[in-house]
């Protein structure tokens, strides 16, 4: 078991920057590659962000290419998601979340943090 908890989020301008954490308890969270995702009102989860266990490899979603980075620190036990130049389109609840591949689908992540609230207003 992992459990996941996410913290970072708030109100910001467009224009503006956020990190997101994600804390991760359990077992062995270096052996798992973390995602982040993101929820829109009334819209689907839809991928972020992925990064593989050692912190060498990275992936994201076109939406956000050259203005989010990920990252993660296994001493922590801790997975960040550094949000710049944020668009009211980036508003949404944020998950990160633990997989055993490596994939932009919801569907292979087995372990899920609650979310946390992100909304930047125009």
């Amino acid at each position: 078991q992992v459990q996941l908890v996410e913290s970072g989020g708030g109100l910001v301008q467009a224009g503006g920057s956020l990190r997101l954490s994600c804390v991760a308890s359990g077992r062995a969270f270096s052996s798992y590659n973390m995602g982040w995702f993101r929820q829109p009102p009334g819209k689907e989860r839809e991928f972020v962000s992925v990064i593989d266990w050692s912190g060498g490899n990275t992936y994201y979603g076109d939406s956000v290419k050259g203005r989010f980075t990920i990252a993660r620190d296994n001493a922590k036990n801790t997975v960040y998601l550094q949000m710049n130049n944020l668009k009211p389109g980036d508003t949404a609840v944020y998950f990160c979340a633990a997989t055993g591949s490596w994939s932009p689908s919801v569907y292979e992540y087995r372990y899920w943090g609650q979310g946390t609230q992100v909304t930047v207003s125009s």
